[in-house]
């Protein structure tokens, strides 16, 4: 890893340091330009807005404005590394937004100091993210950590009249909840009949039990683990109210995640690497399906996983098939939510999200898409990844990243949620 550490290092920090810059969307070259883009002219879209909170739309970049905002506490794999740290992943996520959806965003880091308990200050972070939010259609809450995330998302989608998303818990839902669904086409498994087991008890694992509850697997044949093993009922340590919604009625053997996996049709994995080995995969139902979405190294890497008796596996990594990458959901969403001025990004959108790169995965790949996909990926190419009517198969249940359709099916079925 320490290779592609120093060329990201290289990466960023030639030419302009970072990764994004702003600009203008006018013409500001005469004095007559100067005069309509501020004074005395910019008093003219000012006062109609006054008069029509609306008009900010007409008149403003908000309709395309997103916030990415952070506190640094739960930083892709590398931890609460704070808000000065968390900046370059904020940048990201912001060229992501402009790359792949022409969505303009701001990156914010908070430095709000911790309570004396160690825990976030909620109160001062929703505060200070609802009081800068007239500037913005749509909030993207990032690296937010566990349980706290989840009370700031759910005040500020109660306070405010714009889409407010936690990527860390509803994109890995989403995206993986695609993968799911072809794999199971492909196993020929019912996800009301699968036992699932997901390992990683903090904003994705819990929002994915949620998500797959709602898309049909039951709440009876969920088991969610941490770091201490399967939560179960009475168990006294490292609990919260939100682990308590998925506890378990009885201890499973000793507990442990080997004791949840016995019989198991889904492994998801959003905890840490080399969890897993052979046998484990061994004990589980035939022809299980193991998403190892930890990064950079997976809970068990792929060749294992197969060689062992996983009929499909999906990591979070490119070099591998079957990335389960964020970037293939939030892009699409905040297009179709911003499009359709949303207020909120509802469960029906989410599932609509899953559903569209599920189907999408299915879609022949030809013509200017499919040179697309050869020039962004040689080597699934000559492997024949995209060949075939329908193309989806064992080492492609999900569409590509870059597959130039992606953030319009998304964006398309979002919208299309919200009629």
């Amino acid at each position: 890893m320490s290779d592609i550490f120093t060329q990201s290092l290289s990466y960023h920090k030639n030419g302009k340091k970072g990764k994004i810059e702003i600009t203008t969307t006018k013409p500001l070259n005469t004095q007559e330009d100067l005069s309509l883009a501020y004074s005395p002219g910019v008093a003219g879209p000012c006062l109609e807005i006054q008069k029509n909170i609306s008009k900010i739309y007409d008149y403003t970049c908000k309709g395309n404005m997103v916030l990415v905002v952070s506190d640094g506490s739960a930083v892709l794999g590398l931890g609460d590394i704070g808000p000065y740290a968390a900046l370059p992943v904020m940048e990201g996520k912001c060229a992501l937004l402009k790359k792949f959806a022409d969505i303009d965003s701001f990156p914010i880091c908070l430095d709000i100091p911790r309570l004396k308990n160690g825990l976030i200050d909620i109160e001062k972070v929703v505060s200070t993210i609802a009081s800068i939010s007239p500037s913005f259609g749509g909030i993207i809450l990032e690296d937010i950590k566990a349980p706290e995330c989840f009370e700031i998302e759910t005040k500020l989608d109660a306070m405010l009249d714009i889409p407010v998303f936690h990527d860390d818990q509803h994109g890995t839902a989403i995206i993986s909840l695609a993968g799911l669904l072809n794999g199971l086409l492909i196993s020929g498994k019912k996800i009301d009949e699968i036992k699932v087991v997901i390992n990683g008890a903090g904003a994705a694992g819990i929002a994915t039990a949620r998500f797959y509850i709602n898309a049909g697997v039951k709440k009876d044949n969920l088991i969610l683990c941490d770091s201490l093993g399967i939560i179960y009922q009475d168990r006294k340590d490292g609990m919260n109210k939100y682990k308590e919604e998925f506890a378990i009625r009885k201890n499973i053997a000793s507990g442990k995640l080997q004791d949840a996996l016995r019989g198991a049709d889904v492994f998801v994995g959003v905890s840490k690497g080399n969890i897993l080995n052979a046998n484990d995969v061994k004990q589980m139902a035939k022809d299980p399906i193991i998403f190892a979405m930890a990064n950079p190294i997976a809970e068990i890497m792929p060749d294992i996983a197969i060689e062992a008796g996983a009929l499909i596996v999906g990591t979070g990594r490119s070099d591998f098939p079957n990335q389960i990458n964020n970037v293939l959901g939030f892009p699409g969403i905040f297009r179709g939510a911003l499009d359709a001025r949303a207020k909120k990004i509802t469960i029906e959108m989410k599932i609509a999200s899953s559903k569209a790169l599920a189907d999408l995965a299915k879609k022949p790949v030809t013509g200017k898409i499919l040179e697309v996909l050869k020039k962004a990926y040689p080597k699934d190419f000559k492997d024949g990844i995209f060949n075939g009517t329908t193309p989806l198969k064992k080492e492609y249940v999900i569409p590509k990243p870059f597959d130039p359709r992606v953030v319009k099916e998304v964006a398309r079925a979002v919208k299309d949620a919200t009629k």
